[in-house]
């Protein structure tokens, strides 16, 4: 039999067949062993193959298969363990739910996971949330990231998941699609998808007022089929975005605006450091291109998983 995997715990597999049947599922051992580095073998969104066993009353599923990835998001846990957890596979795109404070979304953040996206192909849109909860100066601030990101090539949209505000606009770009949800905690995920379906009734939660973040209310990743011809996956939230098996030399291809003026740079291996007439350079000096974009490569282009999140924007 061949289903979708519609949530994993880590041990058990909420499984989808193409005739709607759901069946709970376990991994057979050797997928631990075939040299994958994730700590997840198997993730939300794979097509995957099992059998059918009974085990006393139970009829539970062992998967023995799993097929090709059209794509996948993957990142690094910014921890000691430096293990690789791959989110979601087999994606149509990504919503990244970005807000400005409570809790805050740096640029390099949502720079390494663009990084991650343009490796895999996934198309990613940027949801500015919460809009209702900012000043007039929040705002203006709002429209200089927008209007930062919309002119590297991203789609952004203004959203207020609370109030409804544009939620039937991101109704329109899931239509036909298997979107992800992602961002950190408390940014919003869970409010929007109830917005957008009321009836999956996801959890939500206030903001920890003591350190300005969210509360993990989601625990593992889960595909939901809605009513209106669209799946999405809701994850747990985000803290840190390691990024994975990326060369020096490929990193500056995942920056477009970067790879753009590649081949104006004097060496074709220009790394965008301290090489001689660097196209990338020239355009930063001229405030041509973001510098925001530039800290984010530098730090990812020297490693730095542990001190990235830091504040990279800044509008002067």
């Amino acid at each position: 039999m061949k289903g979708t995997i519609y949530k994993s715990t880590g041990s058990w597999y909420t499984v989808k067949t193409d005739d709607g049947k759901f069946y709970t599922c376990r991994i057979k051992g050797k997928f631990r062993i075939k040299g994958i580095k994730s700590t997840n073998p198997i993730a939300v969104g794979d097509v995957v193959g099992f059998k059918i066993e009974q085990l006393g009353d139970e009829t539970i599923g062992v998967i023995s298969e799993i097929e090709d990835r059209k794509n996948y998001i993957i990142r690094k846990s910014v921890n000691l363990s430096k293990q690789t957890h791959i989110i979601a596979a087999n994606l149509d795109q990504v919503f990244l739910l970005v807000t400005l404070n409570n809790p805050t979304t740096y640029t390099s953040f949502i720079d390494r996971f663009l990084v991650t996206s343009e490796a895999y192909e996934i198309p990613v849109i940027l949801l500015f949330n919460k809009m209702d909860t900012y000043t007039a100066e929040q705002s203006v601030d709002i429209q200089y990231l927008m209007t930062l990101y919309e002119s590297i090539g991203y789609r952004c949209l203004e959203l207020s998941a609370k109030n409804g505000d544009n939620v039937a606009k991101v109704k329109a770009m899931m239509l036909g699609k298997t979107s992800m949800f992602s961002g950190h905690s408390g940014v919003g995920k869970s409010t929007l998808v109830n917005a957008i379906e009321p009836q999956l009734e996801l959890k939500t939660s206030a903001i920890s007022e003591q350190h300005l973040q969210g509360q993990h209310t989601t625990t593992f990743a889960e595909m939901y089929d809605l009513s209106f011809d669209a799946r999405i996956v809701d994850t747990p939230g985000i803290k840190g975005f390691g990024i994975v098996d990326m060369e020096r030399q490929e990193i500056g291809d995942y920056f477009p605006e970067f790879f753009n003026l590649k081949q104006d740079c004097k060496f074709n291996n220009c790394l965008h450091l301290d090489e001689p007439k660097c196209a990338v350079k020239m355009a930063l000096e001229e405030n041509k291109l973001p510098w925001s974009r530039y800290r984010s490569y530098v730090q990812m282009i020297e490693g730095d998983e542990e001190n990235y999140r830091v504040n990279n924007y800044d509008p002067k």
